[in-house]
């Protein structure tokens, strides 16, 4: 699944493309994608913007489209690419927008899960969904006092906690495996139990995990290919997810589902406490 640094990677990619152009017509092939308003009211209101910027909520794409933003979730298996108007259309482009230029942004999305809204500028932080998430990563309001007012009653594992993005926003389960390791945290600590220490690390290893991954262009695991096919390296640096051995002890990497996810932690770096 694409998490923050594969949506950076795949805005940034775009944004070198698309920016100015016009969108004078679009395609729907699969109307549940469009999540609001209705589909007759989203060809209606999108036809005849132009993009003037792409921007970043969590996981969310912002397409700025003059007095509205065009909001996408790629979920499972979602990617756009950008293509000749002439070129086959394929099974699964289920949105289609025409550009002036003669190209199209196609959504393309086996799998069908992702998601659209087209809301009003003056409206879209008051309103689901970006009214339902939490503090970026880079937030300067994103403190250890911050997380513990959040995690204080929470008795789950911090492995399902960190995933929460009414808390924090963009990490999910590839990144929170490494933030973990990295924190020195047992993935099933219950995350009211955190002291000060662990949720500065857990600040501070988001960070740094998600800024090198974004470098990276992300991580390219199963279905995830960012636009026009730019594949993410940041898989060569995972520490523990999907991994065998761990680097600092040698010792084998165990993996264990928590919350129904596939987690990986080394049982020596990460004691339980």
């Amino acid at each position: 699944m694409p998490e923050l640094p594969e949506v950076e990677t795949v805005k940034e990619t775009l944004k070198k493309q698309i920016l100015g152009r016009k969108i004078v017509d679009v395609s729907i092939n699969y109307d549940k994608i469009i999540e609001y308003p209705t589909t007759l009211e989203f060809k209606k209101q999108i036809v005849g913007k132009t993009i003037q910027d792409i921007k970043r909520r969590g996981k969310w794409l912002m397409f700025d489209l003059d007095d509205y933003y065009l909001l996408s979730h790629l979920r499972m298996e979602g990617k756009y690419f950008i293509k000749k108007a002439t070129d086959t259309h394929l099974k699964h482009e289920h949105v289609i927008f025409n550009l002036d230029d003669n190209r199209e942004l196609r959504y393309l999305d086996t799998r069908k899960f992702g998601k659209m809204h087209l809301i009003k500028k003056t409206e879209v932080m008051d309103r689901k969904p970006l009214n339902e998430l939490g503090k970026e990563p880079w937030d300067n309001t994103l403190t250890a006092s911050y997380l513990k007012g959040q995690y204080h009653s929470k008795k789950l594992p911090i492995k399902t906690v960190i995933l929460d993005q009414s808390i924090i926003v963009g990490i999910g389960n590839i990144y929170a495996d490494e933030i973990l390791f990295l924190s020195k945290i047992h993935p099933l600590t219950r995350a009211c139990d955190l002291n000060d220490n662990d949720l500065t690390n857990i600040i501070k290893y988001t960070k740094e995990t998600l800024e090198k991954a974004i470098k990276e262009g992300g991580t390219t695991i199963r279905s995830y290919e960012s636009s026009e096919g730019v594949h993410g390296r940041f898989q060569q640096s995972l520490h523990v997810h999907n991994q065998a051995i761990c680097p600092v002890c040698n010792l084998k990497i165990t993996k264990i589902r928590v919350g129904g996810r596939g987690t990986y932690y080394c049982e020596k770096c990460q004691k339980m406490v």
